[in-house]
């Protein structure tokens, strides 16, 4: 679809974010709880029972978002409806956030760092809109991600803790500390409270400089106890949802966005030309110069091992650019963020329905008609134009 938008301006984003807000709102709000978290690209709800953690969240926090940006009274009830279910249900007994849940049946009670990276963020979102009895449970889960998951001696923290808190599990990945990185930032602009920063700050170093250092630079996703690389971690299963194999461009491009929103609070030396780094790395791996895009994944080597396109990569990657154009004056990232826009609106975006699909073939056909199984809930893509709007208005 040939688009006449000018993708760059604050008025197509806000005009995006609420055409995708659409797709969502009234239909995901279960009036007995929690949000519905299963759509068909219709919209039509095709599991109306199972609720993850991550979906639970990121609806608290889209809703959050757009009260912030459109004052609409509903989205706020939404949020508070949201934050119901959130400490009725998934919050348990010892504190840990059921992972997974089917009606009245817990199905994974698992703690994963990275739902309550999530739940951080959900807080935090809600308190910063207005629903100020979150306020006491942004330190709370903070309080308890340091209890169970923080290490001290790797300036990082765990992924995964038994129900009962008693069985840590030897993996480690970034991706639980890179979301940690991200609901710290959340957390510091609604509280104004200097540990969160502090804690983003150092984070972003262990993960972006340390553990970057250990692949030639770049952010590798698994790592044994010891956080040395494990580079044969689910190689086997290389479209694991929450643990691919190989590099991940869309998780690279996602650091970029983090790292040039920690150096616009706090300035670095070191973080820009990181981003920039890591952006650049992987748009020269991954971007699809015959079908357009950027791919899910790459090996060792560069060479692309997953070419499909999730609409999260893009998404990410547009708000990168738009933050590296804005503080290196560089043209040519404006000219990428244009690239990743008009891909996305002529393949990901559904202009019929609304939102985003969630995956594309490598050559952009379409693997279901899913188009929000629980996870996304278009967080990615709405945040991502969030945060592109802050980049434009920035003097």
């Amino acid at each position: 679809m040939e688009s006449n938008n000018d993708f760059s301006s604050i008025d197509f984003l806000n005009q995006h974010i609420q055409k995708t807000m659409e797709f969502y709102h009234p239909r995901c709000i279960d009036n007995n709880g929690g949000f519905y978290q299963f759509f068909k690209d219709n919209g039509e709800i095709y599991d109306s029972e199972t609720r993850h953690l991550v979906s639970s969240t990121r609806f608290i926090f889209n809703y959050a978002m757009a009260y912030q940006a459109y004052k609409k009274p509903e989205y706020l009830n939404a949020v508070r409806h949201g934050l119901m279910f959130l400490r009725e249900r998934h919050l348990t007994e010892n504190g840990g956030y059921v992972w997974l849940l089917k009606g009245n049946q817990d199905l994974d009670l698992t703690n994963h760092c990275y739902g309550l990276a999530f739940v951080l963020l959900a807080y935090s979102a809600a308190y910063q809109a207005g629903a100020v009895e979150a306020k006491p449970w942004i330190n709370k889960t903070f309080d308890l991600m340091e209890k169970n998951f923080w290490s001290e001696e790797d300036g990082l923290y765990k992924d995964e803790i038994s129900a009962d808190w008693q069985d840590i599990s030897p993996y480690r990945g970034q991706n639980a500390n890179m979301h940690s990185c991200e609901a710290m930032i959340m957390a510091f602009d609604a509280t104004g409270d200097q540990k969160f920063l502090s804690r983003a700050k150092i984070l972003a170093k262990n993960i972006c400089q340390r553990q970057a250092d250990l692949a030639q630079g770049q952010i590798w996703e698994h790592y044994d106890e010891n956080w040395n690389i494990d580079w044969e971690y689910n190689k086997h299963d290389p479209k694991n949802l929450f643990r691919p194999w190989g590099f991940q461009p869309g998780h690279q491009t996602e650091w970029c966005k983090l790292l040039m929103m920690l150096n616009h609070r706090d300035p670095s030396s070191w973080m820009v030309e990181k981003a920039k780094h890591l952006f650049d790395v992987a748009w020269d791996s991954s971007w699809d110069h015959k079908n357009g895009g950027l791919c899910y994944g790459y090996d060792p080597q560069g060479n692309v091992c997953d070419g499909e396109k999730y609409f999260w990569v893009q998404a990410e990657s547009f708000a990168a650019a738009a933050w590296l154009a804005k503080e290196t004056n560089d043209v040519s990232y404006w000219d990428k963020y244009q690239a990743l826009w008009n891909y996305s609106w002529e393949h990901m975006v559904d202009h019929e329905y609304g939102a985003w699909f969630r995956i594309l073939t490598q050559e952009n056909q379409a693997i279901d008609n899913c188009k929000s199984p629980a996870g996304k809930t278009d967080y990615h893509t709405m945040g991502a134009c969030y945060e592109v709007i802050k980049v434009l208005k920035a003097p």
